[in-house]
């Protein structure tokens, strides 16, 4: 019996919020997305104090208490890291049996050539994901290289978002050589090119993009195509700037993001309210913009 198609059944009136940005990174044979090293140094990083690795089942269920969707991913990083990723295909048919809160996202590993561009298609056709995540510095590979260009022509006639992650990253922090990671591929000047290539692609710049915030609010200003979300801080360490322009320019392009597990929703919720936000804003970041990215019309 094939695995069932995800078909979202979100009640996007009736819920509070979309969190863009919610890591799965175990399968149900118990492999994780990172290496042992990798998920320790983690765990010592974001200093979360809850589950590092809770299942699709049970982050379904954190987000129904919370009358809140998710959209649900991992990063295949295959060919720069050396470890598989946890099963895509799951997180898909996982979140199909929970479609009510969940939306699944697909990962490529880009270095795969034509085999990632077919694999894009399967989990589109296939599976049903509503988007992929890329994360430059863990896969190795700077967005704007030209080969990877058949892979976002694929996504973009699908007319699902992309979301890749941007700044600096708390995978593989405060080890020898930040175990090989480099955060030059994920300076967001290089979803410039590819957002000026493709303008009926909707990227997402994932997290406060430090050290390169000034830029990513440009890109995000100039590129009708480019949203961000601000997932992986707790929004008491925004730079100034960024909450400057999430309440005026950016108001419709910012999105909600926690980056659970590591960034738990309900502090991150807790420390967003602490800031200077008006009052009109709030709900575009909650849940208007997202749906807008993720093509949701009610």
């Amino acid at each position: 019996m094939s695995p069932a198609r995800y078909e979202c059944g979100v009640d996007f009136d009736a819920i509070e919020a979309i969190d863009i940005h919610t890591h799965v990174e175990i399968d149900s044979h118990g492999h994780r997305s990172l290496d042992d090293e990798l998920m320790a140094a983690s765990e010592k990083y974001f200093k979360s104090g809850e589950e590092r690795t809770p299942g699709i089942d049970s982050i379904a269920e954190h987000y129904r208490e919370r009358n809140m969707a998710a959209v649900v991913f991992t990063v295949d990083a295959g060919s720069a890291t050396g470890h598989s990723p946890n099963s895509v295909e799951e997180i898909a048919e996982l979140a199909a049996a929970n479609n009510d809160v969940l939306i699944p996202f697909g990962s490529v590993d880009p270095w795969c050539g034509k085999a990632a561009v077919e694999r894009a298609r399967t989990l589109l056709e296939g599976c049903g994901v509503r988007g992929f995540k890329f994360h430059p510095s863990m896969q190795g590979f700077e967005p704007n290289d030209r080969r990877f260009y058949p892979l976002y022509e694929v996504i973009a006639e699908a007319g699902v978002p992309a979301l890749f992650h941007t700044g600096q990253t708390g995978i593989g922090a405060g080890l020898p050589g930040g175990h090989g990671i480099k955060l030059r591929y994920s300076d967001p000047m290089l979803l410039d090119d590819v957002a000026a290539d493709f303008p009926d692609l909707t990227i997402v710049m994932a997290h406060p993009a430090v050290p390169w915030v000034d830029a990513q609010i440009s890109i995000a200003t100039h590129k009708a195509n480019v949203y961000l979300d601000l997932s992986g801080w707790s929004p008491k360490y925004f730079p100034p700037q960024l909450v400057r322009a999430v309440n005026s320019v950016l108001r419709e392009k910012a999105l909600f993001g926690s980056d659970f597990p590591v960034i738990q929703v309900d502090r991150w919720r807790k420390d967003f309210a602490a800031l200077d936000i008006k009052p009109e804003v709030a709900p575009l970041i909650f849940k208007e913009n997202a749906l807008r990215v993720l093509g949701i019309k009610r």
